[in-house]
């Protein structure tokens, strides 16, 4: 159980990082990159970025609960 959380733990972390990088820093990011910089009128942010933004923080959920999970597991064990 510890090597699938384990596992799970090393490619989340690697998307993690690799959106992050993504993600729009001063002067531009995916939205720019892909034709634009088009943005919409509410958010301010482009329907990619917003897309970008909500997969980030579902992976860094994901990544969160393993790192719980393999530090109880490694606690108890």
């Amino acid at each position: 159980m510890e090597l699938v959380f384990t596992i799970i733990l090393v490619i989340t972390s690697l998307l993690l990082i690799l959106l992050v990088l993504l993600h729009k820093g001063r002067g531009g990011g995916l939205s720019d990159m892909f034709g634009g910089g088009v943005s919409s009128g509410l958010g301010g942010s482009s329907v990619a970025e917003r897309n970008l933004d909500r997969l980030t923080v579902g992976i860094g959920v994901i990544w969160a609960a393993c790192l719980i999970a393999l530090g109880l597991l490694v606690a108890y064990s």
